[in-house]
């Protein structure tokens, strides 16, 4: 962990090397997704056999059982569940629906003062892939993210693709898929299930747009398949801000930090603070909770290698500047003034306001979506939402006199860029 004092003469650089540290996947990560792609183009089926097998420990088999799993297994996990976790993923559901409903987008078809008829019409993308990591990142929480906003876009086909270790399956996960209402579940994971969606089997069919978490490889696959598919973001490490004063217990903010180096060993957590005293007692309170999590051997490492604690004179009048240069996945602000402070930062993925509204309510069951831009991607994206699996048609209708009213200065602009055949097109019609 390093700690920063924000009036010394070495903080700019030590700053600028922080905001800097991507964290992400290197060029061998690169040359073996490429390698893995190729793969599942020439050889379809046949590569993801081998590839299953290599890396998961699991036989696809002539079975089809061992290829898909079906929804009357999804059902069965969920009626299955202790009923306290039925009504909490069936509570997050109805949250997570009820936000993603509201972002549904108007079309638009009007006439303007020449009586050109203009305006864009809204469709949702035919099929939809959802990659559902399998191993320490298996949450079922992730599935109801990615799956929700399209069946609120209304995507035709859903289909997830899990990696299922040694044969094993994640219940909650199947559970998560019922309550979505899934059409398709594959047991493939790593690239060569962004592969297999993105151009298809002679088993599965190709998708439009491919979105969710996942490893490295899994990033890295996104990132080079993009424009064959669309997807949601090249996602990297999780990453949490906290701006606190003195006035929060320690225990507090010792827990947000850690409830996202508990993710990964990449994932970083940042605090800064108007106290050097306070953030003292933070990292005491960091140490306590750290021997006690489950997760301490993951979290430490992240803590050790990537925490971070600032301490500026005014946090009203420095952090706001530090937040937006820093453009985190997630910014808590646990303040007296959250308000005041919000309308200052410009970049971030998502906020938190307050002292009562930890980082892990946004995961669950706030409604808004918890797949965020990361690596300082919150200064030109936003968070998982229902436009992810829409796209817009814009529209053009004109009779004989509106032609003639805006035609001639498109015959105008058609020559001056040299293309005869634009300006033909619509002088004849003149």
């Amino acid at each position: 962990m390093r700690r920063l004092t924000a009036n010394s003469d070495t903080f700019e650089t030590q700053f600028t090397r922080i905001v800097n540290d991507r964290r992400e996947s290197d060029a061998d990560v690169a040359s073996d997704v490429r390698g893995i792609i190729a793969q599942v183009r020439q050889k379809g089926d046949d590569a993801l056999i081998d590839f299953s097998m290599r890396y998961d420990k699991h036989a696809l088999t002539a079975d089809v059982s061992s290829w898909r799993i079906g929804r009357d297994q999804c059902k069965i996990a969920y009626d299955m569940l202790m009923p306290d976790v039925r009504e909490a993923l069936d509570m997050a559901a109805q949250r997570i629906r009820t936000y993603h409903e509201g972002q549904l987008p108007q079309d638009r078809d009007y006439r303007d003062e020449t009586n050109v008829r203009l305006g864009a019409r809204w469709n949702a993308v035919e099929a939809a892939g959802l990659y559902v990591p399998g191993g320490r990142a298996a949450y079922p929480s992730s599935l109801l993210m990615n799956a929700i906003p399209a069946k609120v876009a209304g995507v035709d086909r859903l289909v997830v693709t899990t990696p299922t270790p040694h044969g094993q399956m994640n219940d909650l996960v199947l559970a998560a898929a019922h309550v979505c209402g899934v059409d398709e579940m594959w047991r493939i994971g790593g690239a060569q299930a962004i592969a297999a969606l993105a151009y298809g089997t002679r088993r599965i069919q190709p998708v439009d747009v491919i979105t969710g978490p996942g490893n490295a490889w899994v990033a890295e696959a996104k990132r080079q398949l993009y424009g064959v598919v669309g997807i949601d973001m090249v996602a990297g490490p999780s990453e949490i801000l906290v701006i606190a004063d003195e006035k929060n217990d320690p225990d507090w903010i010792a827990a947000d930090l850690l409830s996202q180096s508990e993710h990964d060993p990449s994932s970083q957590s940042i605090l800064i603070t108007d106290d050097a005293n306070y953030a003292a007692a933070v990292e005491d309170a960091v140490d306590v909770l750290l021997a006690q999590l489950s997760t301490k051997m993951v979290a430490r490492e992240s803590w050790e290698n990537n925490g971070v604690v600032i301490v500026v004179e005014d946090l009203m009048a420095e952090a706001p500047a530090l937040a937006d240069r820093l453009a985190a996945e997630h910014v808590l602000l646990a303040i007296d003034e959250p308000e005041a402070m919000f309308a200052k930062i410009r970049h971030a993925g998502s906020v938190f306001l307050g002292r009562h509204t930890p980082e892990a309510i946004g995961d669950y069951v706030a409604g808004p979506n918890h797949v965020l831009p990361t690596g300082r991607r919150a200064r030109f994206s936003s968070g998982l939402s229902v436009l992810d699996f829409m796209k817009r048609t814009s529209f053009i209708s004109l009779d004989e006199k509106a032609l003639g009213e805006i035609g001639p200065a498109a015959v105008a602009l058609a020559e001056i860029e040299g293309l005869p055949a634009h300006a033909r097109s619509v002088k004849v019609r003149l």
